[in-house]
């Protein structure tokens, strides 16, 4: 059974130390480039983003951290996803590299650009 999750602190304050390093600095480097009116929720069981609707989710697994930016992102941006491991919804991030800043930015625009007609 999964464990239920209040917030994204929550979720975050779960795991040990260095993971949560981790996990605070994706959710850093989501925020910058969010709207002002992103709303941080637990979604699914895991961290989101929702600004008109699901802009960005990611979790924390045994040896990768999952980006959950849905296919479109994915379709788009497969040129500059081709080192990371995905499957059509998710993106998986090696806990060994450092997070691609500019690249997470990147998904992110391109998800609000999307959203930003509904």
């Amino acid at each position: 059974m999964s464990k239920l999750y209040n917030s994204i602190d929550d979720y975050i304050n779960s795991f040990p130390e260095e993971r949560r390093e981790k996990l605070q600095e994706l959710r850093k480097i989501i925020l910058e480039v969010v709207p002002p009116e992103t709303k941080e929720i637990i979604n699914y069981g895991i961290p989101t983003f929702k600004w008109n609707s699901n802009l960005i989710h990611f979790a924390q697994a045994k040896d990768h951290i999952g980006i959950y930016p849905g296919p479109p992102a994915i379709i788009a941006l497969k040129d500059e996803l081709e080192n990371f491991n995905l499957t059509k919804g998710t993106i998986k991030i090696p806990l060994d590299i450092a997070l691609p800043k500019l690249l997470i930015q990147k998904i992110v625009k391109y998800n609000i650009h999307l959203l930003q007609s509904k």
